[in-house]
This record gives structure tokens, C-alpha cells and sequence, in this order.
């Protein structure tokens, strides 16, 4: 039984799962090398259960229940040797996930199992990090995780039923909604979204429109929730080249990521995170003309 989970990574996406697990009734230790990063984190998931009260989505003493079971630290190994689940939520980048998945290996109980949040890399490659292949698989989260009801699980080649199963009922718990596959690069979700996003790239390179008129074209036209550039700004210009670039040596050339989206990533402009992607968030004027 999953009680003890720790959530490595206190970037957007690591704040989240700690948040969402932490509403569905698991003790969580969010867990970051950097100690500035941890009072970023611990301060936004305050003020998301602070929303939360205020909108009336989750009770004060849900609320407050949810804040007790919270804890952060600096040190995987101190809290690794506790947990009956951890989840990796670090930068999509093969050699980061190596170090990471080799310190949990090192430190987490026999029992422990292994989940990556990654949206395009391979649970099977990401398990050979470690010596459990059995009781690994990826959780793909989305952002914002507090809000998007879905959890995609990706099986890796030796994942067992046991632990898919296991994984299906704490996402659950969490809230969320699941989907069971198997492994291949992209997924599901990853593999459309990309295509999409830097297909809009392309048309803004190209000089087809604004990026307010395609984003309002593809909300409107297609009925997504987001526009293209509204969401790369908030996933980050970076992470979303990241993904393109795996996704073109995996799948080819479809995937291969546009010069703009390139350009955007080598200026520094890398979403919300850093004030300007496609949209400046600097000044009251949002539009970045090209």
C-alpha cells in the first residue's frame, strides 16, 4: 500500500503532483537540491490551496489536513529510505533522469516504486537507470496538475500488471482520470500536442498571422482550451523544443522543430517562466511582435 510518497523536482510540474498528492490523503516530501526553489514552490502551493478555500473547491480542513501532510527537503537520501512511491519530476534530459533514478536506487527500500513524469521519453530506457524495471512506469501529468483531470500511464517493456495497477489507483486518489498504454515515443497526448504547437510555429514563421489570430483560430475552430502559443508559453518554450528534438530523432521528420521555435529558446525567450515567449508578460502590452 502506497502511504510515504516523495516527489523529486520543485518545478511547475513537481509543486503540482506534490499538491495534488498531498489533497489525496498521501504523507509527501517534495524534494529539490535548491532551497530558493523550495520556498518558490512551498509558497505557489499555498496559495493554491489558499484559491482553492476562496472557490470553494476544497474545504479549510481539507485544506488544512493537506498543508500537514506537506514536508520539503534539499536531500533525496534522507527521505528516499521512506517512501513507498517516488515520482521523478525533473527536466526532460536523459542524463538528469540517470542521476536522479541511480540515487533513488541507491537509497528507496526493496518495495519502493518508481514513476517518471516525463510526456515523451521512455519509461523502459528510464528504468534501466535502476535495478527494478518491474516496478517502474511514467505518470504523465498535466499542467496546470491541480486543474487538468488527466493522468496518461505509460507501461515500459517489463512494467508489471501489479504495479500499473498499483499507480492507476493513486492517480486516482489524486482525483485524476487514467489512461493505460504502452510504450511508445510521444504517447498519446505529447505526440498531438507537439505536432500542433510547432506546426503554429511554422505559421507564425511564415507570416500566416498573429499569434493572438492563430491561437484564437485554433481555440475557437477547433475548441481546444488553449491556443498553441498560450500553452507553449506556460509549459515553456525550452521544454517544449526539448520534446521536438526527441520526438524528431525517434519519429522523423515531421517533428522536426521549427527555426522560430529555436530562435525564441536561443534569445532566452522561454515562456511565462522567464516573462516572454511568444506573449511578453513584462509589460501590459502581451503581443511580442515577430
Amino acid at each position: 500500500m502506497i502511504k510515504n510518497l516523495v516527489v523529486i523536482g520543485s518545478g511547475v510540474m513537481g509543486r503540482g503532483i506534490a499538491y495534488v498528492a498531498a489533497v489525496g490523503g498521501y504523507t509527501v516530501t517534495l524534494v529539490d537540491i535548491h532551497e530558493q526553489a523550495l520556498e518558490s514552490a512551498e509558497k505557489e502551493i499555498n496559495l493554491i490551496f489558499e484559491k482553492g478555500v476562496n472557490r470553494e473547491k476544497i474545504t479549510k480542513e481539507v485544506a488544512a489536513e493537506s498543508r500537514n501532510r506537506l514536508h520539503y527537503e534539499t536531500s533525496v537520501e534522507k527521505v528516499a529510505g521512506g517512501a513507498d512511491l517516488i515520482i521523478e519530476a525533473v527536466t526532460e534530459k536523459a542524463e538528469t533522469k540517470k542521476r536522479v533514478f541511480e540515487t533513488m536506487e541507491a537509497h528507496a527500500p526493496e518495495h519502493c516504486l518508481f514513476a517518471t513524469n516525463t510526456s515523451t521519453m521512455s519509461p523502459t530506457e528510464i528504468a534501466s537507470y535502476a535495478n527494478r524495471p518491474e516496478k517502474t512506469i511514467a505518470m504523465h501529468f498535466f499542467n496546470p496538475v491541480h486543474i487538468m483531470p488527466l493522468v496518461e500511464i505509460i507501461r515500459g517493456l517489463e512494467t508489471s500488471d501489479e504495479t500499473a495497477q498499483i499507480i492507476k489507483e493513486v492517480a486516482e486518489n489524486m482525483g485524476k482520470e487514467t489512461v493505460i498504454i504502452h510504450e511508445f515515443p510521444g504517447f498519446v497526448t505529447s505526440r498531438i500536442s507537439a505536432l500542433v504547437g510547432n506546426e503554429a510555429f511554422y505559421m507564425l514563421q511564415e507570416g500566416l498571422g498573429s499569434p493572438e489570430e492563430i491561437d484564437k483560430a485554433i481555440k475557437l475552430g477547433l475548441n481546444y482550451p488553449m491556443g498553441p502559443f498560450e500553452l507553449v508559453d506556460l509549459v515553456g518554450l525550452d521544454a517544449r523544443l526539448n520534446n521536438l528534438r526527441y520526438l524528431h530523432e525517434k519519429l522523423g521528420e515531421k517533428y522536426r522543430p521549427a527555426p522560430l521555435l529555436e530562435q525564441y529558446v536561443q534569445a532566452g525567450r522561454l515562456g511565462r517562466k522567464s516573462g516572454k515567449g511568444v506573449y511578453d508578460y513584462t509589460e501590459k502590452e502581451t503581443v511580442v511582435k515577430r
